[in-house]
């Protein structure tokens, strides 16, 4: 089964910057969808931004839409978060999530948006404070 592992949480300034990766291992990234999902406190987890696994389409979710970006290295088996602009209302704990795909390309929103994944990392928690 395919591992993840994120990494780059931790404390940030209101406005500021984070970037958060996620290191793809045992088998290419090249084969997977792959998501971001956060879970802020009392809140369900949530798809905030995914990309397909061939022509790197992406999506987002309304409320990081403009601020996150979501990119992919292949040839490094890494996914990054780019986060600007970032509020208190973003502290959460993120994690990243994969979906093994053959023989064709899946858009990326029915994997935030819908129960898709199948592999998912630890999690990794920053958090947004003055």
């Amino acid at each position: 089964q395919v591992q993840l592992v994120e990494s780059g949480g931790g404390l940030v300034q209101p406005g500021g910057s984070l970037r958060l990766s996620c290191a793809v291992s045992r088998f290419p990234l090249a084969n997977y969808a792959i998501g971001w999902f956060r879970q802020a406190p009392g809140r369900e987890r949530e798809g905030i931004s995914c990309i397909s696994n061939g022509d790197e389409r992406t999506y987002y979710s309304n409320f990081v839409k403009g601020r996150f970006t979501i990119s992919r290295d292949n040839a490094k088996n890494m996914v990054y978060l780019q986060m600007n602009s970032l509020a208190s209302a973003d502290t959460a704990v993120s994690y990243c999530a994969a979906l093994r795909i053959r023989d064709r390309i899946i858009t990326p929103r029915p994997l935030c948006v819908q129960n898709i994944p199948d592999s998912w990392g630890q999690g990794t928690q920053f958090t947004v404070t003055s």
